[in-house]
């Protein structure tokens, strides 16, 4: 029995995370989850695994916030003795965050096999530190799990053998199709006096959109005019 390590880290990761663990799973092998804890917050981070069905992490690493390089360090110091301890045969990470390039350079120097889901998306601005954790966290996996055919040309184009990428598609889908039913039957829409097909939905995260006042002023005075013709739900 193969025994293998999921590493998530924050909550883009556990979206994507799951239906990986239960694929794996379904297959016979065994499965330890690793929480890294660079998002922390029980009330941001509970209600995913709860929502999601996702199991309690074995093991978690509680790394906190702090600055790039400080969160990489402490991720890679905390988890380099848990490789040692586990020994698995394969290491997966997913999506682009410090604790997935973290992981990745630890388990490149142990050993064990590295596959990275999500691999091949390029934005192909250097100034996203997601661009320069997805583009090396590529370099040294094993396993380059592609979710569209244009992530899989983004790694030919850059040199991966073809026996190294593999074509898998986007497992947010799994993710979504698992919970579609239960979303469908979400009074939501009542809740907030909605319309199906007639609001907008908005979601500002990127630190480009929200940490500078005048970015962010430019962008909320759009999202005012377009709120004079069609409701627009802002989950904050």
């Amino acid at each position: 029995m193969p025994r293998i390590v999921c590493v998530a880290g924050a909550r883009p990761n556990y979206m994507k995370i799951k239906p990986v663990m239960d694929a794996l799973e379904s297959r016979g092998a065994e499965v330890i989850l690793v929480h890294t804890g660079q998002h922390y917050d029980p009330a941001m981070n509970d209600v995913f695994f709860a929502d999601l069905g996702i199991r309690p992490p074995d093991r978690f690493l509680g790394v906190g916030s702090g600055s790039h390089a400080e969160q990489t360090g402490r991720v890679m110091t905390a988890f380099e003795p848990l490789l040692t301890e586990l020994a698995p045969d394969i290491v997966v990470v997913v999506g682009d965050i410090n604790s997935t390039l973290a992981c990745a350079l630890v388990t490149a120097k142990a050993g064990p096999l590295l596959a990275h889901v999500e691999s091949g998306l390029r934005s192909r601005d250097w100034s996203m530190p997601e661009e320069v954790n997805r583009v090396a966290t590529d370099r040294v996996s094993d396993y380059l799990l592609a979710p569209s055919p244009d992530a899989a040309d983004n790694l030919r184009a850059e040199g991966y053998r073809d026996d190294q990428i593999h074509l898998v598609g986007n497992v947010m889908i799994d993710t979504l199709l698992a919970n579609l039913e239960r979303a469908r039957a979400s009074d939501v829409l009542a809740r907030h006096g909605l319309t199906r097909g007639e609001f907008g939905l908005v979601t500002l995260h990127r630190p480009a959109n929200v940490d500078d006042p005048e970015v962010l002023a430019g962008l909320l005075k759009a999202l005012g005019e377009i709120a004079g013709r069609l409701p627009l739900l802002l989950p904050v």
